[in-house]
């Protein structure tokens, strides 16, 4: 077990956090939450050794062994990426070693105390050296490697070879092969695509030791971890409950909180009001003192802050394009002798919201810079009329002038808005106050991602591109930018390995590989659970590749009727659930409602506290379950309507 004790960290003078403890078992699977700037990094690298924290104490048994990933890593070698895994794995060697060591004097001693020590010594040796695959690991490289995306022609490639990305997804092999007590991973997700990132949650969820994971991805903490940690306030809110329940349970906290304060102000100003009132007669100065002295004992409470932005953001409005955006015949793009794209034929409609996904290094952004015009092709593209074009390319944080503030990066873009509505913009992407006068030079990785998001905002356009616009943002604005995005009316290119971000803001997607394209008819979710369930699509138009003298087309009515049906069923199985736990809850609420008009029942007040406790969880429970259900009977007549005509 590891234990951190009262670490505080300041920056000029102020707290970033303060006398925060928590420690961390075996098997734990800590999601560390917060916005942008709450110090989430910063106690990962304490953890890690990098930075020495102004107070507190990190204390790990020994040998203890962390493996940490961070956001920025710069990685140089010479290996090839085998060799250079492989020769990371110290471990492994020096085990060997040791047990070789071991057998040598095993041979030699005469004294049985000494040969039990050996022994047990050589057990212990050999035990971890199988927890580490030291006798198959050569097949855990390639496991492992082939599942983070890397093909096995690329591993005799030199590491200098692979992009920044890439680099870093070959230290995250290096990690996760040596197999360390702890793992802590900073941002894993921004350098994984689809196939990666769900080979990685499947490899974490099985994984034997501790994990400490900050991320944005709320699928994939949800899905991996089972202890939530908040940094908020300057402190930490710990409980062991997943992303999703924690969040949930915040919710009901704070309510908690609010009534409580409620209450507690009612009752300080009634006291208030009776010392004012009879703070002067003599014949009541010892109660009023006493009035005094309690409300100066009362403990306060303080209602904890939660960052909420409820500003409803809009694209400024524009003429509508053509009814075709753009026409592909042919299009080609290599670099060098390399493909990328080959003979593309396809047609983008107004008003399209098409989510690109393919392994990293099949060509997403390189057809996203070929739509803004930013990249020379082969073949021939055609784009409609009236096109007012925002690009928005992962690295446009360095297009950004570092002398101006945020303010005035925002503002020399901005098109028909006042200076309150350009900062309303910003307030949205959580720049409050004087965070707008910021020079864009200071700020973190995820404060200019943010900047570049406003600017795109407040511009107006019909032809929308974005290459993982969520890299480096936190929860709270990638909801406000997916609420945008909801509201945009033109067309929508995004390229996302982001689940919880895709959801319902696409109609279809294209899956870029082997230098064509696939078309997968339905949203983000249909194609996700296809994906997972390794299911291969035979339907001609479903999993037709775009090239040669193919263009997509539209789906099918039988297509449309099929994805109703399963909407149906699905909503119907929702339903019958749903109604199975509202009765069971009604049965519960019904038993305490007649035994409350028992009198020895009502005589036992430690069973009547209990019990009301009990009845107040049920009959909120039951509402939430009623709501649910409401909506499930609208969908599901929804849905039926629309199958019938």
């Amino acid at each position: 077990m590891i234990s951190i004790n009262n670490l505080s960290i300041y920056f000029g003078g102020n707290p970033l956090f303060q006398d925060i403890n928590f420690s961390v078992s075996r098997n734990d699977r800590i999601g560390l939450i917060g916005r942008n700037g709450s110090g989430k990094t910063t106690i990962l690298k304490i953890i890690a050794g990098i930075i020495q924290p102004e107070t507190g104490i990190i204390s790990t048994p020994k040998n203890y062994k962390i493996g940490f990933l961070p956001q920025e890593l710069h990685i140089q070698s010479r290996e090839t990426l085998y060799d250079e895994i492989r020769s990371s794995l110290v471990e492994i060697e020096s085990i060997r070693n040791e047990i070789e060591d071991c057998e040598i004097q095993l041979s030699k001693t005469k004294s049985n105390e000494e040969t039990i020590s050996l022994v047990e010594k050589i057990e212990h040796l050999t035990y971890r050296l199988d927890l580490l695959g030291g006798n198959k690991i050569e097949a855990e490289i390639e496991q492992t490697l082939i599942g983070l995306g890397f093909k096995r022609s690329e591993f005799n490639n030199n590491v200098n070879s692979f992009s920044g990305g890439w680099r870093m997804r070959i230290e995250l092999a290096k990690i996760l092969l040596a197999k360390p007590d702890l793992i802590m991973l900073d941002e894993p997700t921004n350098h994984l695509d689809i196939n990666s990132l769900l080979w990685l949650e499947k490899f974490l969820k099985n994984y034997y030791g501790s994990l400490i994971i900050v991320s944005h991805d709320t699928n994939f903490l949800d899905n991996v971890t089972n202890r939530t940690i908040e940094l908020a306030n300057k402190r930490i809110y710990d409980y062991k409950l997943s992303y999703s329940e924690f969040v949930e349970y915040r919710i009901k906290q704070r309510e908690q909180q609010i009534a409580a304060f409620n209450s507690q102000q009612k009752e300080i100003e009634r006291i208030e009001k009776f010392i004012d009132r009879f703070r002067y007669k003599s014949t009541l100065a010892t109660r009023v003192q006493s009035k005094i002295k309690m409300l100066e004992k009362i403990d306060r409470i303080e209602i904890d802050e939660m960052e909420n932005s409820s500003i409803d953001l809009r694209f400024p409005s524009v003429e509508k394009s053509s009814l075709i955006v753009c026409e592909a015949t042919n299009l080609s793009k290599q670099y060098g002798e390399k493909k990328v794209l080959t003979n593309l034929n396809f047609e983008i409609v107004r008003g399209s919201r098409i989510a690109f996904v393919g392994n990293n290094g099949e060509g997403k952004s390189t057809l996203c810079k070929i739509f803004a015009r930013q990249l020379d092709y082969s073949g021939k593209l055609y784009f409609g009329n009236y096109l007012h074009t925002q690009y928005f390319s992962q690295m446009i944080y360095d297009e950004l002038n570092p002398n101006n503030t945020i303010l005035e990066e925002v503002e020399r873009v901005a098109v028909n808005k006042t200076r309150e509505e350009v900062r309303t913009v910003l307030g949205a992407f959580l720049f409050h106050g004087d965070d707008v006068f910021k020079k864009i030079k200071v700020l973190s990785g995820g404060e200019k991602s943010r900047v570049a998001l406003a600017k795109i905002v407040v511009q107006p356009c019909n032809f929308l591109i974005m290459d993982e616009p969520t890299n480096h943002l936190d929860v709270i604005s990638k909801a406000v930018l997916k609420d945008a995005l909801l509201n945009f009316e033109g067309t929508l290119i995004i390229v996302s390995h982001d689940r919880d971000f895709l959801l319902g803001l696409t109609q279809e997607t294209w899956e870029i590989k082997n230098h064509q394209i696939i078309k997968h008819l339905g949203d983000f979710e249909l194609y996700l659970e296809k994906i997972q369930n390794n299911i291969q699509l035979t339907n001609v138009t479903d999993n037709t590749p775009i090239g040669s003298n193919k263009t997509l087309s539209e789906p099918t009515d039988y297509e449309l009727r099929k994805q109703l049906k399963r909407d149906i069923e699905k909503h119907k199985r929702e339903i019958t659930k749903l109604e199975r736990e509202i009765s069971e809850l009604e049965a519960k609420v019904a038993e305490l409602e007649f035994n409350f008009s028992k009198p020895e029942f009502i005589s036992n007040k430690e069973l009547m506290l209990q019990s009301e406790i009990e009845y107040k969880e049920y009959k909120n429970k039951l509402e939430s379950l009623l709501a649910k259900w409401e909506i499930e009977q609208i969908e599901l007549e929804d849905k039926s309507n629309q199958i019938e005509t």
